[in-house]
């Protein structure tokens, strides 16, 4: 199997595993989880945690009772939402709009972070923004297992070497 492949089905299987553990425990009835699909929360709907692959997220005039997050899409917070938990776009862009609060943390790592100077957020803001930083913190652990394995090959290749034969 060439590095590539195995790259696709370990981000593929990582991505799958992530949505069977939100979807297996989420409480239907309040939170929502989507693959593909957009999703919309209108005016004056009350929901629980948001969650997104490959899809967007927008909060219109609405309160989100937990988290909002996305990976690979944008989370709009539109004017007079209110999301309790924390706002998080992975690969994606943030936008934060007059008079929207967000009692938890903002963070946005791969895209760009707009917010409007009237919004409101009680946790830390942190935007990473550019594709660079995604796949640099995704391939660091695989970079640092393949040194680890070629030391250890190295390792073992030196202790297999032949001894010169003494005349």
């Amino acid at each position: 199997m060439t590095c590539g492949k195995f790259f696709f089905h370990a981000l593929a299987l990582a991505v799958f595993g992530l949505l069977f553990a939100s979807t297996s425990f989420a409480d239907n009835a309040h939170q929502i989880t989507q693959m593909g699909h957009d999703i919309v929360v209108g005016q004056g709907q009350k929901t629980g945690d948001l969650t997104c692959f490959g899809c967007s997220i927008r909060i219109h005039g609405a309160e989100v009772a937990g988290d909002v997050t996305s990976f690979g899409g944008t989370i709009s917070v539109d004017d007079q939402s209110q999301v309790d938990g924390d706002v998080t776009a992975i690969e994606g862009n943030a936008r934060v709009e007059k008079y929207a609060s967000v009692a938890g943390d903002l963070t946005v790592l791969g895209g760009q972070l707009r917010r409007d100077p009237a919004s409101h957020v009680d946790g830390d803001v942190t935007s990473m923004g550019g594709r660079g930083w995604f796949w640099l913190i995704l391939a660091a652990p695989f970079a640092l297992l393949g040194l680890v394995i070629a030391l250890i090959v190295w390792f073992v290749q030196w202790i297999r070497r032949p001894t010169p034969a003494h005349a």
